[in-house]
């Protein structure tokens, strides 16, 4: 995980008035809890931009004042009409303690069976993964090169170090499925 630095300030007010006024400056309303204390904070929309609106899963070095802290987002709200960032969550990240993260899939090698005419199905974009977050990768690397027509790779079958995936075992990652144009081995 790579970590993206936010800087906010305290809030000194806590409730609807004074978060209406803090997003007409551009501001975000933000809690960060997990630790010792809850602290309430104003960071600037801008921020989010390297922790949010990427793919990639990032943490934040969170600097309130003299206190530095690393999180997660747990939670992140959006306006429904203009999409703007409304609220965010942080969870504190302790040093031994695992968190839950969701890291996307990423799909290595070419199948055998998408060459013959099958259709690869790609059933998570993302997927929930635990451990601590410096075990915890920047995404989950999957190789189909084995892959046939009607073989499929399940949550079991994809080997981990340090880190746990929290799906259900049985749950199919990625399948190659038949289609109309599959070519048939010729007999004789």
């Amino acid at each position: 995980m790579k970590s993206v630095s936010v800087s906010g300030s305290l809030r000194e007010n806590v409730g609807k008035k004074d978060a209406k006024a803090m997003r007409a400056k551009g501001l975000v309303p933000c809690v960060v809890y997990g630790g010792k204390q809850q602290y309430h904070i104003a960071v600037d929309e801008k921020q989010f931009k390297d922790l949010l609106y990427t793919p990639e899963v990032n943490y934040a070095d969170i600097t309130i004042g003299d206190y530095k802290t690393k999180a997660i987002v747990k939670a992140a709200q959006f306006h429904p009409l203009s999409d703007s960032l409304v609220h965010v969550d942080f969870l504190e990240i302790d040093d031994v303690k695992p968190i839950v993260v969701s890291i996307p899939v990423k799909i290595t090698g070419n199948s055998p069976g998408v060459i013959r005419g099958g259709k690869l199905i790609k059933r998570y974009r993302n997927i929930k993964a635990k451990g601590l977050y410096n075990n915890i990768p920047d995404y989950l690397t999957v190789d189909i090169s084995k892959l046939d027509i009607g073989d499929a790779i399940c949550v079991k079958d994809v080997v981990l170090d340090n880190f746990s995936l929290v799906e259900n075992s049985a749950n199919v990652i990625v399948s190659v499925d038949a289609t109309r144009n599959v070519e048939t081995p010729a007999e004789g």
